[in-house]
């Protein structure tokens, strides 16, 4: 029972790892010090004539044991050569166990940020820091750029999960299966299509293979293996595929044909306006923020989407080009969907332009009929540089002197008769597009290329990722989550979408903390009281909002880090995510708590968005939840409304691959059967064992993801890149690995010259050419 398994738990002693020093009057009873001093910096410097002297003394005046942390097998590798080439042999140990008994200093694979000394156990460890003075830079995980690919990863593949196979259609994965042929141990992908029938399909051409999107999993389309029921499907993609790249190219040589203004700025001077910003830039917004001045200043009209999630600084990419339209004479409007929103960015704008000779002004529901009326003459005249509003700046467009950049704000929450305003306006001035979550259309015209797409998909450095909990009401989890909050100083979100019954629920949470000060927040309100309240919630005048999803776009409040909300299966995936994105906006551990009823009362769709948001709680998922979103809600046409179709028959990456195909091969003019379009590439067979062994790379989940990155490579050098990584992250390759990649560079090589297969061993062998 749970009580017994309390009793069992409190029966034991607990560890608690502080960084900062408690006295010893000040410990709880059976709590411990563990004195740990640091070790030395730079004990390996490279400039010194002997390098490692530091390190050696280090060793000499020590008598108790020492151990050195290598961050992964390949480092390990690389540090026991320069530490030999120095004369310091330490044995290489595969665990703390070892390390710990054995004589002499040792080195183990830990990925350890600090060393420390233990004064009590005379023991020394030392990590890659104190080494070199300077932490390993951490490889990020490797972040798949291409959205594209992100699609077609494999990575959050689970067995059951449709996937497509280029030639034999939608079946479903079964996992990875080792089998003995030609007395050789080689790994197959099993697939499982309609009637039972199972598909082995050998690692090295996982190229053929990719995620089904296009429709929840549970109603993907299952093929029969060896009918023609694929073929047809996908004449009849190719057709449609066909057609719609037609109506792509038009709107293409449309937006071609038109000229945009280029526009010029002084570098120096956007230097100084690029200074302001207190934040290092991270790799992907220095590249957003140079595709959107790359844009500014060709003479090609801008329509660019900038996917990257909550507060991953999609507004300073908009901040500058802003200041390189209005440097080059255009004026700047920004489009938000709400009221708040527009002030906070009317905030955001002024204090940066504030030491410029530009003026920024705000159009919204806040502002009294004469403001409004000098702001219109001020646009008309050239006066105002930035004005920032809702819709209502849709109203009247004729009314700027000399419009030059649209900004806009979370797309999705502008209605289909504004976007359709917004759609005329892209033949006319720069679009740039701001969303965290791009929406399942916008997504799909990014990819079809109708429109740029820059990602920014690292978060800026001190940001940690938001733990998110799937739980029912209960007074408990909601008074324990609500007062650790409070107890760090910090203020609690509580999200009721309802506003016939939010004075209900704000009572229940004020029964359940009486010590809180609780307001309430929504839509329906009067909108100063309304400024009033988010305003005094900023300035932690209380401790908890009780508010409808008004704050979905609403203020950055720094010292909110805990959300909660109620009946969270009401709400879509992009919402819940954009939620969600309110809270961990600084350097605190933030929580999200998703309240919903038992699973057994909620519908598929719910149940497979709240996991969807739970899995993700990775920095950067927004891009991923919209790939998820496709998923659950059918990818809609890439231009007509209908939510079905082609993308359901075939998965949204096969299409897209179509769709790709046919646009360039119409470019050139040249004519593409893409229902008998050869998609293998060549079969190799060397009768070599050629895989990722199970003790090299014992996780099947990875393993599956890095042999669809090896068959995915386009190039030779693709594939050294891969090669380098591996080793770095696993140690040195085993000869079956090494032959997958020669087998994977050789299919390069012979795709080009036009071979179909090669059987090759000891005995001989035979080439097939294509007829």
């Amino acid at each position: 029972t749970i009580e017994e398994h309390q009793q069992q738990i409190d029966a034991r002693s607990v560890i608690q790892f502080e960084m900062r020093e408690i006295l010893d009057e000040h410990l709880e009873q059976g709590s411990i010090n563990l004195p740990v001093s640091a070790v030395p910096p730079l004990l390996i410097n490279r400039r010194d004539p002997d390098p490692t002297r530091s390190l050696k003394q280090f060793m000499q005046q020590r008598s108790g044991k020492i151990v050195i942390a290598a961050e992964s097998g390949g480092r390990r590798e690389m540090l026991l050569e320069i530490l030999r080439e120095q004369k310091v042999h330490p044995a290489s140990v595969d665990g703390w166990q070892q390390a710990l008994s054995g004589p002499g200093p040792s080195i183990a694979v830990a990925a350890l940020t600090r060393g420390f000394i233990l004064d009590a156990a005379d023991t020394a460890v030392i990590s890659e820091y104190e080494l070199f003075g300077k932490a390993q830079p951490r490889k990020r995980r490797r972040r798949v750029r291409d959205p594209e690919a992100l699609i077609n990863d494999l990575t959050n593949l689970h067995a059951g999960a449709p996937v497509v196979h280029t030639d034999h259609g939608v079946a479903r994965y079964r996992g990875l299966t080792t089998l003995q042929i030609d007395d050789m141990t080689t790994e197959f992908v099993t697939l499982e299509y309609a009637g039972g029938d199972l598909l082995h399909v050998p690692v090295s051409s996982l190229q053929l293979i990719s995620r089904y999107t296009g429709a929840s999993p549970e109603n993907a389309p299952l093929h029969r293996l060896g009918s023609d029921q694929w073929a047809r499907v996908r004449r009849r993609a190719a057709e449609k595929a066909r057609d719609v790249a037609a109506e792509l190219l038009a709107l293409y040589a449309k937006r071609a044909a038109r000229q945009g203004t280029s526009r010029h700025y002084d570098p120096a001077e956007y230097a100084v306006f690029a200074e302001s910003f207190p934040f290092a830039l991270t790799e992907d917004q220095s590249r957003a923020i140079d595709d959107v001045l790359d844009d500014l200043t060709s003479s090609r009209p801008m329509d660019r989407l900038v996917c990257g999630d909550v507060g991953f600084g999609k507004t300073e990419v908009a901040l500058r080009g802003a200041f390189v339209t209005v440097a080059g004479g255009g004026q700047v409007a920004i489009l938000v969907p709400t009221t708040l929103l527009a002030q906070q960015h009317y905030q955001t704008f002024k204090d940066r332009f504030s030491e410029w000779p530009v003026k920024v002004e705000v159009l919204s529901r806040f502002r009294s009929q004469q403001e409004t009326r000098q702001v219109l003459e001020g646009l008309a005249d050239g006066t105002v540089d930035i004005v920032v509003g809702t819709h209502r700046l849709l109203q009247n467009r004729s009314g700027f002197r000399n419009l030059g950049l649209v900004v806009i704000d979370e797309e999705h929450r502008f209605g289909v008769r504004h976007k359709e305003k917004l759609k005329a306006l892209r033949t006319e001035v720069d679009i740039l597009t701001l969303t965290a979550t791009p929406i399942p259309r916008t997504l799909n015209m990014a990819l079809g290329s109708l429109r740029e797409l820059s990602l920014i998909a690292t978060p800026p450095d001190s940001r940690l990722a938001i733990k998110t909990f799937v739980t029912h009401w209960e007074a408990r989890v909601i008074r324990e989550a609500c007062l650790r909050e409070l107890k760090r100083g910090g203020q609690v979100y509580f999200v009721h979408n309802r506003v016939q019954d939010i004075e209900k629920i704000a009572a229940q949470v004020a029964e359940i903390l009486p010590e809180g000060r609780i307001e309430i927040a929504h839509g329906q309100m009067r909108e100063r009281e309304l400024e009033r309240i988010m305003q005094d919630f900023y300035h932690r005048r209380f401790h908890i909002l009780v508010c409808t999803s008004i704050i979905e776009s609403g203020l950055d409040v720094p010292s909110a880090n805990t959300i909660i909300i109620n009946r969270a299966d009401r709400f879509g995936l992009a919402q819940l995510h954009q939620l969600r994105g309110r809270v961990g906006r600084s350097h605190h551990q933030a929580f999200a708590y998703l309240l919903a009823p038992p699973k057994e009362a909620l519908t598929d769709d719910a149940v497979s968005r709240l996991e969807a948001i739970e899995s993700l709680e990775d920095l950067g998922a927004g891009f991923v939840l919209a790939t998820h979103d496709l998923e659950i809600r059918g990818a809609g046409e890439l231009l007509g409304e209908g939510q079905t179709g082609q993308i359901h028959e075939i998965g949204f990456a096969l299409y897209n691959e179509m769709l790709t195909q046919t646009v360039s091969a119409m470019r050139e003019g040249v004519e593409l059967d893409l229902e008998t379009a050869s998609h293998h590439g060549p079969e190799i067979n060397l009768h070599l064992p050629a895989l990722l062994p199970e003790d090299y790379l014992p996780d099947v989940h990875l393993r599956l993801v890095q042999y669809k990155r090896i068959a995915s490579a386009k190039s030779g050098q693709d594939l050294e890149v891969l090669q380098v990584e591996l080793v770095d992250r696993f140690g040195l390759l085993p000869a079956a690995t090494r032959n997958l990649f020669r087998i994977t560079a050789l299919r390069l090589k012979t795709e080009a010259l036009g071979i179909q297969r090669i059987d090759a061993s000891n005995a001989g062998g035979f080439i097939e050419f294509d007829p």
